[in-house]
């Protein structure tokens, strides 16, 4: 609607006619229409530039002919198209508009029984598939998915109807402060003493009775925990609550996943399924980069994951989803261990993630994290590994069982180690912001996917170009180190002098205070493993551990021929060095055995992206994310990484502390 028009819509809204004499714009009178009334006002002269009047000077209600202001707009800007075309043309613009008007109406309507439809339709289609296969793993993953998506939708619907009364915390919010806080103390005090005194209990009965030895472990996670309070940034503050309950939560995640077999199998089934959907980005990598995209892994096959996850996490934010879950999952962890819901609930995601993935999921509270925060953070992603690479080690033969129970058993252990070595000593400016988080701005899911992959181009590059230069800053040390003991006399055969074989030293200690066998040099081969680990990436580590593994396999089928055939085969062997040699054949096991117990160990040791490299990467994802926070993110991220390898040790130590045979 133009100017004029609004102003021939004002005249003729008024209780009385007006009509304009004729004698132009310059002091011109209005009178009734029947030309006898009184004057009522002379105008005085009005510029030219002031006759078409905008539409703020025109008061907003004076513009409203009707109550239904989209049907006026619609018709206003269809009034060039009424003016033109035939009258076909024009029968169907004004059935758009007919049509529009009863959507906009009763649009309630139209989506609830739309609403109504899909949800029968599903009905129909799971209680024909259940009926038509069930009991194989596709038709308890098609129940599994469907419960969960009822929960979700039924506390959406609870939640409009009953505002936040629905929320737990709105009655927990309705008592006074210090009755709130006298119930959460010994709330806490209580359940503490009950979750110790069975961990004692099951410790004296079925491990100091049982396995002694294992013992060593339990004093190696001792030392752990007083090492790190010692070295603590501020020990006057630490704050035992989460350093406790971190230990015990890992103690009886250790308990569920290695000694009891339901549980083991519930948290694999897991595993595998989101693996299973990381692996998607596949098909998307292959179509851009070609078949053989593999033979670059990092740039072809890890950071595609990142950009899919980034994707699908816009989508889940879109959709609530997130929302849901920062609600209610970040609200247990943190009233149990005390720590802020944005850094327990990034602990949690690390399990299946990894350390660039899961921080996309409380990225809009990055900014606003202190520095203890973005330390756990870190360190989170420095204990833990993704399960888009988990694959990558079980084609090492790396025990999947085992690395899937380290992947849960540390997240706990980060957040234990990260508020140990660096306290709180700020209030946290995330905590009740997390429980608010506001949707997302785009207009639908496409337009969320494409905005979650745009937002992770940044992310990706920075990753990237971090990586390539902190691993090329360790190679010319490592070359400058072996360069120095070759004009030393430490060369090939023998062993050169690098940064692993200095690690593999600094580490023996902590080895065996993890619990490693101390028979055929097995502290010293783990410790190197460490060093591996540490100073390159654990891929590297873990091809050296499938050494290991593979030799003991063929040492098991060597000493099983000569109870086959006693006659032919003696089944004896010797050592040289480290290395094994077969009487019976001219063959040698390069780098010799570790021990069933020692694997173990190692496995859960090494299962963690703490290395010299992903330090470069921590900084390059979540400065990418966060900004503001790079200064202080540089601060703590080497303590991060630290505290990270020590979450692992710890790891282990419960692994060896509880090991058995066959597990």
């Amino acid at each position: 609607m133009d100017n004029t028009v609004q102003l021939q819509h004002f005249k003729a809204s008024q209780p009385e006619k007006w009509t304009e004499n004729e004698g132009g714009h310059d002091n011109q009178t209005f009178s009734h229409e029947n030309g006898d009334g009184p004057v009522v006002e002379e105008l005085k002269p009005i510029a030219q530039d002031q006759v078409a009047l905008s539409n703020e000077d025109v008061p907003k209600n004076l513009l409203k002919t009707d109550n239904d202001q989209r049907d006026e707009i619609s018709d206003d800007d269809n009034d060039d198209d009424d003016d033109g075309g035939n009258a076909c043309s024009r029968s169907a613009k004004r059935l758009q508009v007919a049509l529009y008007r009863v959507y906009q109406r009763h649009k309630g309507k139209f989506w609830n029984i739309f609403y109504i439809l899909l949800f029968g339709l599903y009905v129909a289609y799971f209680v024909y598939s259940v009926n038509f296969r069930f009991g194989d793993e596709g038709s308890w993953r098609l129940v599994v998915c469907t419960a969960l998506a009822v929960l979700y939708i039924s506390w959406c619907l609870l939640e409009s109807f009953c505002g936040e009364n629905v929320s737990l915390s709105h009655c927990w919010s309705k008592l006074e402060t210090s009755s709130r806080k006298k119930i959460q103390h010994w709330f806490r005090v209580i359940l503490s003493m009950i979750l110790a005194l069975g961990a004692v209990v099951y410790i004296i009965i079925f491990i100091a009775m049982e396995t002694p030895r294992n013992l060593v472990s339990l004093g190696g996670l001792a030392v752990f925990i007083l090492v790190f309070y010692l070295f603590s940034h501020n020990p006057s503050k630490v704050n035992w609550q989460p350093v406790f309950g971190g230990v015990i939560i890992q103690f009886y995640f250790a308990l569920i996943i290695l000694r009891w077999d339901l549980g083991y199998q519930a948290f694999k089934w897991l595993g595998d399924r989101i693996t299973e959907f990381l692996a998607y980005s596949d098909e998307g990598a292959k179509f851009v980069f070609g078949a053989d995209f593999q033979k670059h892994f990092f740039a072809f096959k890890v950071l595609p994951v990142i950009v899919y996850f980034s994707s699908f996490v816009s989508v889940c934010y879109y959709l609530g989803i997130m929302q849901f879950l920062i609600r209610n999952l970040a609200r247990f962890i943190a009233s149990v261990m005390g720590t802020s819901p944005a850094e327990s609930l990034n602990a949690a995601g690390n399990i299946f993630v990894g350390q660039s993935e899961a921080p996309l999921m409380i990225r809009p509270f990055l900014s606003k994290m202190t520095k203890s925060e973005l330390h756990a953070i870190c360190t989170g992603g420095f204990a833990t590994v993704a399960g888009s690479t988990m694959g990558g080690y079980i084609a090492y033969k790396v025990p999947a069982n085992h690395l899937l129970s380290a992947s849960v058993m540390s997240a706990p252990a980060a957040l234990a180690m990260a508020k140990l070595f660096y306290p709180e000593t700020k209030k946290t400016k995330t905590g009740s912001e997390v429980y608010n988080i506001p949707s997302g701005q785009e207009r639908n899911i496409i337009e969320a996917a494409a905005f979650g992959a745009s937002q992770a181009i940044k992310l990706v590059a920075n990753v990237a170009v971090n990586l390539v230069a902190f691993i090329a800053l360790v190679e010319f040390l490592n070359q400058t180190l072996i360069w120095l003991g070759n004009r030393a006399g430490m060369e090939k055969p023998g062993d050169e002098l690098t940064f692993q074989l200095i690690c593999s030293y600094v580490f023996y200690p902590l080895a065996f205070l993890m619990g490693v066998d101390t028979h055929e040099n097995n502290v010293f081969k783990v410790a190197e493993l460490l060093g591996y680990k540490t100073f390159i990436n654990e891929f590297y580590a873990y091809e050296k551990l499938s050494v290991y593994i593979h030799n003991r396999e063929n040492l098991t089928w060597y000493e099983n021929l000569a109870r086959i055939d006693n006659i032919t085969y003696t089944g004896r062997w010797r050592f040289d060095g480290d290395d094994i040699v077969y009487s019976d054949f001219n063959h040698t096991l390069t780098k010799g055995v570790l021990t069933e117990r020692s694997v173990v160990i190692s496995t859960y040791a090494l299962c963690g992206f703490a290395n010299i490299a992903s330090i470069g990467i921590m900084l390059g994802a979540l400065g990418a994310m966060a900004p503001n926070q790079r200064s202080a993110l540089a601060q703590v991220v080497v303590r991060a990484m630290i505290a990270g390898t020590v979450a692992c040790f710890m790891t282990a130590c419960i692994a060896g502390l509880l090991y058995a045979p066959g597990i």
